[in-house]
């Protein structure tokens, strides 16, 4: 039985390593090609530009070497890259004919996962550190020492790999026939299993369980944080307290509503996929512009930034 198993599984494997998918990305408007190129190629370039510079600055400036901005910095290091996993092959399929990706370059491409589970979490871990920064000032230093965060860190990347690796493997259980066309730009885990000549089943369960799981754990940290960061804020005297504690976490909510919500809506609600295009434009916005909307969220509304991008500008 063992045996029998094991062979099914291997010709399995072997189907769908001569498998070609080919992206039909948004190759249903030929006449905006040339426009979604240009203005995919400024975001991709002003994403970069925006998370690396972020980056530079957070390493160069002593005043940013706290553990808020060590997370800020690893959210720009994970948004460059699954912008640069992403975003190039769709410029490319905006301009050429040949649109075809073998099963093992859309399984590699699929990695992208990795960067996503880490944000959802890093988010989360984000919140904490402002509920301890708010709540609890006094042990802040304490609390948040570099040993903690940065195995937090870890555990929030050894998660991500573990999901991408699950992932991974189930959708190369699948079998596969010919030339399957997957109407998305990017190889999508729902995508890929729609042309699959497999049951479906099981891998829409743990795509299912996986992110609900990721989405309700990280929330569950980010609303009892801010619950507790609301609490804290009602009980201040000070006027300016209030609204510079508010001004602080902004950008934080901000980021965490977009996000989340792009997530939500393509994993976790029932009927979201009924429009291919939506589906599409979904992931259009999480994998591309959430990127570059980050850096700026952060920059334009947080004056130690600020101040430290106005230094280096003067040296």
């Amino acid at each position: 039985m063992t045996h029998s198993s094991s062979s099914v599984f291997r010709n399995q494997a072997n189907q769908s390593a001569k498998v070609t998918f080919i992206l039909l990305g948004f190759s249903e408007y030929p006449q905006l090609q040339l426009p979604q190129f240009l203005v995919f190629l400024t975001i991709y370039i002003v994403t970069l530009l925006g998370n690396l510079g972020m980056i530079l600055i957070m390493k160069s400036s002593s005043r940013l070497h706290t553990p808020r901005y060590f997370f800020l910095s690893h959210l720009s290091f994970v948004d460059s890259c699954y912008s640069t996993v992403v975003t190039p092959m769709l410029l490319e399929n905006l301009v050429v004919e040949d649109r075809t990706i073998s099963f093992t370059e859309c399984l590699i491409q699929f990695f992208v996962c990795i960067f996503v589970v880490t944000e959802t979490f890093l988010l989360a871990v984000m919140a904490y550190d402002r509920f301890v920064a708010i709540c609890n000032p006094l042990l802040y230093a304490v609390v948040m020492s570099q040993k903690l965060y940065s195995l937090w860190l870890s555990a929030l990347y050894s998660w991500s790999i573990a999901c991408s690796l699950i992932y991974t493997y189930v959708l190369s259980t699948l079998s596969f026939g010919g030339t399957k066309f997957i109407n998305n730009f990017v190889c999508e885990h729902a995508a890929i299993v729609a042309v699959s000549c497999s049951d479906p089943y099981i891998n829409q369960e743990i795509i299912l369980v996986s992110a609900t799981f990721n989405e309700v754990s990280s929330l569950m940290i980010i609303r009892t944080s801010y619950v507790f960061i609301f609490i804290t804020v009602l009980r201040m005297l000070s006027t300016e307290g209030r609204h510079k504690v508010f001004s602080t976490c902004a950008s934080h909510l901000t980021t965490i509503t977009i996000f989340h919500g792009t997530i939500l809506f393509l994993y976790c609600v029932p009927n979201s996929r009924s429009s291919s295009l939506m589906v599409k434009v979904a992931s259009v916005f999480y994998t591309v512009v959430i990127p570059m909307l980050n850096p700026m969220i952060y920059s334009l509304r947080n004056k130690d930034v600020k101040k430290s991008v106005k230094k280096l500008i003067n040296i």
